[in-house]
């Protein structure tokens, strides 16, 4: 504790009244001389005009342009005065003198300029240059004959005339208060300390008496006099100081137990915890092998002919290995954005091509269900993760179909916050929202109206995964609904301005188009069940597919037949071996890059950053069909 730290106060208490005092006083000085000085200013820029006007009149009446040149000159020789023009009355410069910027009359006249002139601290004012009208006794004309009073305008007068010198003067007053200020200040605080110095002294004794009981020294004890003016204080200190020596040794132990135990609770918490992460991702990894192949033998399976009955259960198999995998895909993006594993990379995207490709994608299931989706194109660019947004987007379109059954789902995005920002909407015409389920439907697996866990509704992740990615971005979701009147979404994105090189950005959802028949594909896999699935799979796409089930035998399979045109490689592979490794190999083998992708049902961060690194897709199982030949014709294109 500081010592004078109640000396301080009790200067700060007496300074306070003066300090507010002398704070309010200086203020209306400052104010109401800055105010005379402002109409100073401005009477004298607006004297020197009239005597600029009145002292030309002659010489523009006469057309004698040097005794014009002559005044405006020796005015602009005036402090603080930048320029002066006169001009006749067309507006034709006559005289000029100083700095001046406008050209004519009408542009020295204008509010813009003044405006801009007043932003560079410098005012302009003009005046008319008019004749004097003096009234002829004519002993020959009529006495009650009207004389003409209206003046006659010879020219204009602008006179432009800099703060510099107000500011100047501004500065000065300013000083002026401040020290004015200063000088009160110090003379209350000096008086306040010879007046409280008395008060203070008798406190500093229990002040320094606490600040040692504060840093744990109970030994000392304040003395006490029966007439000293804090008498009861100090025997109360003294009680305490001897309480809290005995109740230190006491509470010091059992913190020492207490923390024994607290260590041993979060070893366990820790061992359990990595024990946990071991068995889930050993789980994630097991349960996505046997459904990635099954997704795949029944991709495979629905291209071969079948009657109505087999049909309609190959559609129901079909459907619910469809729910299992967006399961694993809503948990896969859920560990990835708890995880921090998600890497944003923000760029300039064009609204128009992820927009596009929202139609294309849901424009079937909203004709499936007899919706109208309404996509509303724009010329806006914004800035954001292309990747990132268009999956927020696309989830909340899908949310706006799923709970529709007749009308309109609309997407369309506008300007906002004075065209700083773009507002990215989904309005649908459904069943709505109440208000007290509006803050809840935001988190995980929550759904309002499907306590049943209805499949055809989703698993409630997709607008937990909005919000979350929303946060990463730093986007914002909002949400304005009532119940059945519909709902809509917005997120709000920062706007972009159109790039220069826009054709150096890649489009959102635009895969290279090409076929897929003779393409020669090199599988890797050591799963027996899924290497037989890929394989099936390509080979009814048209491809001719080589399956290994190790790196030696795809080296095998590359020197028998060099001219491979993709790999498609799991991660984890027997003998040690892995996809990254196996497809570098390969391509120093081949001694060029040859296209290729990796499979992995591993969810951990690190190995999605070394795909990247390396320059390869990676797919997380199960890989829908749909999305591996999308793949396959963007790499072969």
């Amino acid at each position: 504790m500081n010592y004078s730290g109640i000396r301080s106060r009790m200067l700060a208490a007496a300074l306070l009244p003066v300090f507010l005092v002398v704070t309010i006083l200086v203020t209306v000085f400052w104010l109401a001389s800055l105010n005379d000085l402002g109409e100073s200013h401005g009477q004298r820029i607006q004297l020197l005009t009239r005597q600029v006007a009145t002292a030309s009149e002659y010489g523009l009446f006469s057309g004698n342009r040097g005794s014009v040149q002559s005044i405006a000159s020796a005015v602009q020789k005036e402090p603080d005065v930048r320029s002066v023009a006169v001009f006749d009355a067309q507006g034709v410069p006559v005289a000029v003198a100083g700095a001046q910027t406008y050209r004519s009359h009408q542009e020295a006249s204008s509010p813009q300029y003044v405006a801009t002139q007043k932003a560079l601290d410098i005012d302009v004012h003009s005046a008319a240059v008019t004749s004097g009208s003096v009234a002829l006794d004519d002993l020959f004309s009529a006495q009650d004959e009207p004389q003409s009073a209206q003046p006659v305008i010879l020219g204009y007068v602008v006179v432009e005339l800099s703060r510099d010198g107000l500011k100047a003067r501004e500065r000065t007053l300013f000083i002026v208060g401040i020290a004015v200020g200063l000088v009160g200040l110090l003379l209350g605080g000096w008086l306040a300390t010879r007046m409280g110095e008395r008060v203070v002294q008798p406190i500093l004794d229990v002040s320094r008496r606490i600040e040692r009981i504060g840093q744990g020294d109970f030994s000392g004890q304040v003395s006490v006099h029966s007439g000293y003016p804090l008498y009861e204080l100090q025997l109360d200190l003294n009680r305490m100081s001897d309480r809290l020596a005995w109740g230190r040794d006491e509470l010091e132990q059992r913190v020492l137990e207490v923390t024994q135990q607290l260590r041993l609770k979060k070893d366990e918490a820790e061992a359990a915890t990595l024990a946990k992460s071991r068995f889930l991702a050993a789980a994630s990894h097991d349960l996505r092998q046997p459904t990635h192949a099954l997704g795949l033998f029944i991709a495979r399976l629905g291209q071969l002919p079948m009657d109505a009955q087999m049909r309609q259960l190959m559609g129901n198999l079909d459907a619910s290995v469809q729910s299992m995998q967006n399961l694993l895909d809503g948990l896969l993006d859920l560990s990835r954005l708890d995880a921090g594993s998600v890497q944003v990379q923000v760029r300039p995207v064009r609204m128009d091509d992820m927009l596009n490709a929202l139609r294309v994608a849901l424009g079937p299931v909203a004709t499936e269900k007899g919706l109208r989706l309404r996509v509303r194109p724009t010329g806006l660019w914004v800035t954001s993760d292309p990747v990132v947004l268009h999956q927020m987007v696309m989830n909340l379109a899908h949310n706006a179909l799923r709970y529709t059954d007749r009308g309109t789902v609309l997407v369309c995005c506008r300007p906002v916050n004075e065209g700083r920002s773009v507002r990215i909407d989904v309005l649908d015409s459904g069943i709505g929202i109440s208000v007290e389920h509006q803050a809840e439907i935001f988190r995980e697996f929550y759904q309002v109206g499907n306590s049943g866990r209805d499949r055809a509704y989703g698993l409630g992740l997709g607008l937990n995964i909005v919000e979350r990615s929303a946060q990463l971005l730093g986007h914002s979701v909002s949400l304005r609904s009532h119940v059945g009147c519909g709902t809509r979404f917005s997120i709000l994105v920062p706007l972009a301005g159109i790039p220069d090189q826009s054709r150096d950005i890649a489009p959102v959802g635009s895969p290279i188009v090409s076929s897929l028949d003779g393409l020669r594909v090199l599988v890797i896999e050591d799963d027996d069940f899924s290497r037989h699935a890929v394989q099936q799979l390509l080979e009814s796409w048209g491809c001719h597919v080589c399956a290994a089930s190790t790196v030696t035998q795809a080296h095998a399979f590359w020197r028998d037949e060099p001219k491979l045109d993709v790999i498609v490689s799991d991660y984890r592979l027997g003998e040690g071996d892995n996809g990254l490794s196996a497809i570098a190999s390969l391509r120093a083998l081949a001694g060029c890059d040859v296209p290729a992708c990796l499979m992995s049902g591993d969810t951990d961060g690190g190995l999605m950053q070394a795909a990247k690194d390396a320059g390869l897709t990676l797919l997380h199982k199960p890989v829908r069909p749909a999305k591996l030949r999308s793949l396959l014709r963007h790499l072969v294109g």
